[in-house]
């Protein structure tokens, strides 16, 4: 910001180095990209586990949280298979775990639904739904698609880069 300070949750990251910076990232915020940025050389479990496994946690409870998450999201049948085996939405799907692997507090997700049949997608809008009401997780999603309408609490929409409207939604 040009002025005033920018604080989530109590941590001021205006402040924070670099160092700080990343490691808040890597432990508090979880990612879903438009492109999967997944590793080729990397099965889909390998591509889920390694955020957690960098972070230092264990395998065996990251691995079991990756397994129930792969059969909400229709994937088990996909563990072994390597991106270059996958279709676009199984490798979106893919991502989307991998950003989750490690229990963000704050979940950012640019259009998580963007190469996902209608089906998939609302697999996907119930899990971040399901993420922010029982386990008070904070989803905010940039997205052109209206898929992601009724499970939102509050919509900002954007205007030639300008706030059009915004309103609280379905509370």
């Amino acid at each position: 910001p040009t002025r005033g300070r920018l604080t989530v949750d109590g941590h001021d990251l205006q402040g924070a180095n670099p160092e700080q910076l990343n490691e808040y990232r890597r432990t508090t915020v979880g990612m879903i990209f438009q492109s999967f940025n997944l590793l080729p050389t990397l099965t889909v479990m390998e591509n889920i586990c390694l955020p957690a496994l960098l972070a230092g946690k264990p395998y065996h409870p990251t691995r079991k949280r990756a397994l129930y998450w792969l059969e909400w999201l229709h994937l088990t049948n996909r563990v072994d298979h390597y991106p270059s085996q996958l279709s676009g939405g199984e490798m979106q799907r893919t991502a989307i775990i991998r950003a989750l692997i490690n229990e963000p507090a704050i979940i950012l997700a640019d259009e998580p639904t963007g190469n996902l049949d209608s089906g998939n997608g609302n697999s996907v809008m119930e899990l971040l739904a399901e993420l922010n009401r029982t386990f008070g997780r904070t989803v905010i999603i940039a997205t052109h698609s209206s898929l992601a309408d009724p499970f939102a609490t509050f919509r900002i929409c954007l205007k030639d880069g300008r706030i059009a409207e915004a309103a609280a939604c379905n509370v």
